[in-house]
């Protein structure tokens, strides 16, 4: 059994099926969050969302982020927040669709803000760039990670190498690999890995995180 097996039940077209709902989800989701909501609004408001949706479990818990917990890691606990008219929040989510895991996390902001924006559109240009860095070479580990570290500061932001992204596939993954993508130092094979791109701004206490399958599919 290799690090990059999948079980007897997997199958990629359930794989992708499984990303699009949890990226429905992630939109509609974004879209009902408003001035004066909080984290907390944010979660009752996906859980409604999953009984909406062919969602069968959470293989991780929903980190929904605003504002300056935007640069918190997966593991920390946000502070109290209230969601304000110009501003910044992060869904990131993993449901099990059909037996599959999904994970998808996408920064938005609400408002005029034209550096929520900048940064915004950065995250997914930073995914994109490393995704086409994979494609050429197949690698993961340090190797794809420095090249993230200097694609984000292209754009003007931090990479936070904490966040590097991990196994993906027929629930649960974690039989075969409970480490991060950043580890592998074999040859990346498409379909099994999430990408995470979190950018940190360099002075200011915000950020945006974008992940989802590595793939050479067009989602």
């Amino acid at each position: 059994m290799g690090l990059q097996s999948f079980g007897e039940k997997f199958n990629v077209e359930k794989l992708f099926r499984a990303r699009n709902v949890a990226r429905d989800i992630a939109y509609e989701l974004a879209s009902l969050l408003k001035p004066g909501m909080t984290e907390e609004d944010a979660h009752r408001l996906y859980k409604e969302l999953c009984q909406k949706y062919p969602v069968e479990r959470q293989w991780h818990p929903a980190k929904l982020r605003m504002g300056p917990n935007t640069i918190c890691n997966f593991k920390d606990i946000s502070e109290p927040y209230t969601l304000k008219e110009d501003d910044i929040f992060f869904i990131d989510i993993g449901p099990v669709v059909d037996g599959h895991e999904a994970d998808y996390g996408e920064t938005f902001f609400i408002g005029s803000n034209d550096e929520y924006k900048r940064i915004c559109d950065a995250q997914k240009k930073v995914f994109i760039d490393v995704t086409e860095q994979w494609k050429k070479t197949r690698q993961g580990g340090t190797p794809l990670y420095e090249f993230a570290k200097r694609s984000a500061e292209t754009h003007g932001f931090i990479l936070n190498a904490d966040q590097d992204g991990h196994r993906i596939g027929d629930f649960p993954h974690h039989v075969f690999y409970k480490g991060g993508l950043g580890e592998v130092q074999e040859e990346v094979v498409p379909n099994a890995w999430i990408l995470e791109i979190h950018l940190w701004h360099p002075t200011k206490k915000y950020g945006a995180f974008y992940e989802d399958i590595l793939t050479d599919a067009s989602l």
